[in-house]
């Protein structure tokens, strides 16, 4: 199938809260070998990003994978001063999104690696992202220009509650949850499309780079890979954290090292109870059916028998 015959994705609406403005994307000036990041988050976005810097970069020490690769529909900084400097990049350009297919422009010639990972890690990751935010963070989501809706606030006190709402409310207070994993599943088979699974990406990460690398068509240098390696581990981003973390960290109590944070999951499993799963996993088939469903859950090695 040629790309004149492939039926590929059309932005159909607008998204903004405290956080998005998805109107950036339609005055973003795509370049054809752009590599575009997207998760719901906390799903191994910076790790990524990380990864693809240093296939770009041949594995080099120090790259600043945030600062290259910014989060293209924050409101911070507004459209009018992040798009100049997106266009500035000489570099081939590697940036993120947060959003659903149905609210970006989606060029056919760029190249989007989508990254899942089960909810239940997600609304934990989150929190502690969220409960170790600083004035700082707050001041800058609260008087964002143009933000919409009510003001962001602090979470609730422990990790099951905050998980409870999180799934009553649709990825509340962040960003609907659902839908993203949906409307990036349906294209998961366009020809500049991957779909990745965090946990596969934490059983075999080599050969997650090595996926990574082919499908964005950069010849790994066979010298560079035990750096690429080391660079990509997460014990090397906890210990060089600030380079990889938005703003160096500086809107998280702790700093850098607060925001990469466990890189584990399943550390709900003896917290949440037998009615939290069974209803988090009764959600999860009603909006995205049985296999996409099951994909979420255990990605593809880890795979239920």
């Amino acid at each position: 199938m040629t790309s004149s015959e492939i039926e590929w994705p059309v932005k159909t609406r607008e998204f903004h809260d405290h956080h998005t403005d998805s109107t950036i994307w339609n005055d973003f000036k795509f370049r054809d070998d752009d590599i575009i990041i997207s998760t719901y988050a906390k799903s191994g976005t910076t790790w990524t990003q990380q990864i693809v810097s240093q296939l770009l970069f041949d594995g080099a020490a120090g790259v600043p994978a945030a600062e290259m690769s910014p989060w293209v529909d924050m409101r911070i900084p507004p459209k009018e001063v992040k798009l100049p400097e997106l266009e500035k990049q000489t570099h081939r350009r590697f940036l993120k999104t947060h959003l659903p297919v149905d609210a970006i422009v989606f060029s056919p010639k760029a190249k989007y690696i989508y990254i899942a990972r089960d909810g239940r890690d997600v609304a934990w990751s989150f929190y502690n992202h969220h409960a170790n935010a600083n004035e700082a963070y707050y001041d800058a989501v609260n008087n964002s220009p143009g933000r919409v809706g009510p003001p962001f606030e602090r979470p609730a006190d422990n990790a099951v509650d905050y998980f409870r709402g999180w799934l009553e409310n649709d990825g509340h207070p962040y960003w609907p949850f659902w839908v993203n994993i949906r409307t990036w599943w349906e294209i998961r088979d366009l020809p500049n499309v991957l779909l990745l699974h965090f946990a596969d990406m934490k059983a075999d990460m080599p050969g997650a780079i090595r996926k990574i690398a082919e499908f964005l068509e950069i010849p790994i240098k066979e010298d560079k890979w035990p750096a690429i390696l080391e660079h990509c581990s997460f014990e090397y981003m906890k210990a060089n954290a600030e380079p990889t973390v938005p703003l160096n960290g500086a809107l998280w109590d702790g700093g850098a090292q607060t925001f990469i944070h466990k890189g584990t999951n399943g550390r709900w499993k003896d917290m949440l109870t037998e009615e939290d799963n069974r209803r988090y996993e009764a959600k999860a088939i009603e909006e995205l059916g049985p296999e996409c469903a099951e994909w979420l859950a255990y990605g593809n090695q880890g795979r239920k028998p």
